[in-house]
């Protein structure tokens, strides 16, 4: 290639450009890195629970608790693309550019040299040819004097001195060609030593540094191709864990655990109603309503608390309508849902009791020290704050068994619900006939909250009389906003209400937790829906006030 020396220039100047390339090619490649670990980060921080709200409590949930677990191994799996980045950074671009900024280096530095070396034997050919010039002319000089001599000798009428002259200048024009021929041939001898030794010394030295140069190019591209590869394989098995981690959490999703947490948290203990008797319209008598119909739980209305005509609207289970908080027995709720509250609120008051015992114990002790060391403080100051510890531990005693005789109340009317239920069917009355007559004195309202056989017990707590003026008195709720029915919903119990698909209703109380939402239609109906089945738009005035 000793007479390709531009072509290789060119092409060591290209594979300077493919490494360029590929340094480029690798920075853009981290920069996506961490652009996709920026993405995935903030990925999963958009849907991770806020604290302390209501969607943190749904992570209780198997499934969601997997998703959670599958946001934070994403938020790992970010971390890996982002040591990627920072990996191909250091050992491939920042070397490559350092050894891009050498290699440019050596390249000047053999071509500089070659091209030196060229110029020197180009350098000597000119001598060369300059030389032969020379020695031609001076030749053709010479013969051309000779020629003039022998003419002049030949000539009769041509003096001796002009002969003389004529001979001197021949001799002269060949010495001068024999010198030129020395020179020439010396020149000669030199280009042609000069001539090999660029060509089978400097110029081959040269392009083997040149090859040399380029080997390492071509190796170091390639070691930089197999640490891109290697660079991806170190972070396999930490993603690898991670996937693994996001499988296992998926695996450990329970259907039936979430299913039994759903119904443990909206479970009512509401029965279902029973079957409704038939009513026989063609007898002049007065109309009855079926004993196991919860549309109607009072019989005749004569040994029992009767409700009036303004009854009807109103809103079983509950006595009383709820103006603001709700009753502090939750009386307001369903069975299941206020037995929960009862036993949360006996669990708050039971560790209110022992922070106050733990405070009440360490003032003790302080004054135990103070007495046996009266210098560290007087005894008697202590005192005061000890008495209104026991008086606050026993004004939360109270309220413990208080919700305690509420909670026990509760507990054991829950019990017997799978035994009325048993009552109301109509398998039980066609093996029983007297069971029609018995259902009546042992149905309970569908909260566990009246039955026939507490009728005296009803009777002094909450008497006819005062009852129907309370009800009476009352002032409507005021209404919160309004809502939509998405779906038609059959108010066949006590205390809720029909509504049809696409109808609009006024809402007077918001879901408290148990799936029911309080609506009215008019003045005179009002009651319970599910929450699921109607949209609700709540008024924000209303709502803050």
């Amino acid at each position: 290639l000793q007479d390709q020396f531009d072509n290789l220039e060119k092409h060591t100047q290209w594979g300077i450009d493919v490494l360029e390339k590929y340094i480029k090619f690798v920075k853009e490649r981290t920069e996506i890195e961490l652009s996709y670990a920026k993405q995935l980060r903030n990925l999963s921080k958009k849907y991770q629970p806020k604290k302390n709200s209501k969607e943190e409590e749904e992570y209780r949930y198997t499934s969601t608790r997997a998703f959670l677990a599958t946001l934070n191994e994403m938020n790992d799996y970010a971390g890996q693309h982002e040591v990627i980045s920072e990996n191909m950074t250091s050992l491939i671009t920042g070397e490559l550019t350092r050894y891009v900024q050498e290699l440019k280096q050596e390249r000047k530095s053999h071509f500089h040299d070659g091209r030196k070396a060229q110029q020197h034997i180009e350098t000597c050919w000119k001598q060369l040819e300059a030389s032969k010039r020379r020695f031609e002319r001076d030749c053709k000089e010479a013969d051309r004097a000779q020629q003039y001599f022998e003419k002049m000798d030949a000539d009769i009428n041509v003096t001796k001195a002009d002969v003389e002259k004529a001979r001197q200048q021949a001799q002269l024009r060949h010495q001068m060609a024999e010198d030129s021929k020395a020179e020439y041939s010396s020149t000669l001898q030199k280009f042609n030593s000069e001539q090999h030794e660029h060509y089978y010394t400097h110029i081959p030295n040269i392009f083997q540094k040149i090859q040399e140069m380029e080997e390492r190019r071509i190796v170091r591209i390639g070691e930089s191709m197999k640490t891109f590869a290697e660079v991806d394989r170190q972070v396999i098995p930490i993603i690898g864990k991670c996937l693994d981690e996001i499988t296992k959490a998926a695996e450990a999703v329970d259907h039936k655990n979430d299913s039994q947490m759903v119904i443990e948290a909206f479970k009512s203990g509401f029965e279902p109603p029973g079957d409704i008797d038939f009513e026989d319209f063609t007898q002049p008598m007065k109309r009855t309503v079926s004993e196991s119909s919860l549309s109607n739980s009072r019989g005749d209305g004569k040994s029992e608390p009767k409700f009036g005509s303004k009854s009807k609207g109103k809103l079983w289970p509950f006595i009383k309508k709820n103006k603001g908080a709700g009753p502090e027995d939750f009386s307001n709720l369903p069975p299941e849902q206020r037995r929960k509250k009862l036993q949360q609120k006996v669990d708050e008051l039971n560790r209110d009791i022992q922070k106050e015992m733990d405070q009440r114990d360490a003032l003790t002790k302080m004054k135990d020290v103070y007495i046996k060391n009266p210098q560290m403080g007087d005894a008697a100051s202590v005192d005061h704050r000890l008495a209104e510890l026991g008086q606050n531990i026993e004004k939360l005693r109270l309220e413990v068994q208080k919700f305690e005789g509420w909670l026990a109340e509760v507990e054991g009317r829950l019990p017997a619900r799978t035994e009325q239920s048993r009552r109301q069917s109509g398998v039980y009355e066609a093996q029983n006939p007297s069971g029609v007559n018995s259902c009546a004195q042992d149905r309970e309202s569908p909260d566990g909250s009246y039955t026939e056989e507490q009728s005296q017990e009803t009777e002094m707590k909450v008497p006819a009389t005062d009852f129907d003026d309370e009800f009476d008195d009352e002032e409507p709720l005021p209404t919160i906003g309004t809502c939509k029915a998405l779906y038609t919903f059959e108010g066949q119990n006590e205390g809720t209400i029909s509504v049809a698909e696409g109808e609009m209703l006024y809402v007077i109380e918001e879901d408290k937790g148990d799936g029911w939402t309080r609506i009215r239609r008019n003045e005179d109906e009002e009651g319970y829906v599910p929450t699921s089945y109607v949209e609700v738009y709540l008024d924000k005035n209303a709502k803050g006030a």
